[in-house]
């Protein structure tokens, strides 16, 4: 999905999943490269409204963005657009595995392609 940068979202099925992701940097690099992805997210849904995520950014030479604002908003985008969410708002928390916990909130509305708000907090760095 595209929210200004091409993200890969990997659905996954339990949040201790999402706790184990590990990845060789170089490797994670090369493949989002090769792939035109800037982030690649694990994604795993608690509720209707509240996600958890991890951001893997080797492309920019990083493991892990604890906030990626981008990613929330082509993830909201992408969900609405194909009808799994209705109008209203969802809150994605990232950054929680790496110590440097952010809450995102995004509001959106129904039409198809219609721009989603992002607001949210983060950790001083």
């Amino acid at each position: 999905m595209n929210a200004g940068a091409e993200h890969l979202f990997v659905p996954l099925n339990s949040r201790e999943r999402l706790s184990a992701m590990s990845y060789d940097l170089g490797a994670g690099r090369d493949f989002m490269r090769r792939h035109g992805f800037v982030t690649v997210a694990f994604v795993w849904c608690e509720t209707g409204w509240l996600f958890h995520a991890r951001n893997a950014f080797a492309s920019g030479g990083v493991l892990e963005d604890p906030a990626t604002v981008a990613a929330a908003a082509a993830l909201t985008g992408m969900l609405r657009d194909t009808g799994i969410l209705t109008e209203g708002e969802i809150t994605i928390l990232q950054g929680s595995d790496m110590g440097r916990p952010s809450r995102l909130h995004v509001r959106y509305g129904t039409p198809v392609g219609t721009p989603v708000l992002v607001s949210g907090e983060s950790v001083a760095m």
